[in-house]
């Protein structure tokens, strides 16, 4: 369950921060020269949606890998930034706060 959880963090954090790209890009449309507003009807739906499911799973990792709750702050006012999900998701990687503690792999073997 961690890791799957885990995984659909991941994706939601670079889904959102796409989402927002393309959203910026609606919205240059709609207010730029062409006044065009379907980029911001189609993507302005898929972005909210996008950045529930990011703040859901924030919640859940959170409890599941035992972040405390500034890191947990940290991480759902990401959201809210354009591409800062991404940010926070390759700097937890870095800090090992998406690594399973109980990897045999990340796990010292004692010696002798």
């Amino acid at each position: 369950m961690r890791e799957k959880a885990t995984r659909l963090f991941v994706w939601a954090a670079i889904a959102e921060a796409c989402s927002w790209a393309a959203l910026l890009a609606g919205m240059a449309v709609k207010y730029g020269p062409p006044g065009n507003e379907i980029g911001v009807h189609v993507f302005g739906p898929i972005h909210g949606a996008l950045f529930v499911a990011y703040g859901i799973l924030v919640l859940v990792v959170a409890r599941l890998r035992g972040w405390s709750p500034v890191t947990t702050v940290v991480a759902l006012a990401c959201a809210v930034p354009p591409f800062a999900t991404v940010v926070f998701e390759r700097r937890a990687r870095r800090r090992g706060l998406l690594d399973d503690p109980t990897d045999a792999r990340r796990t010292p073997t004692p010696v002798g």
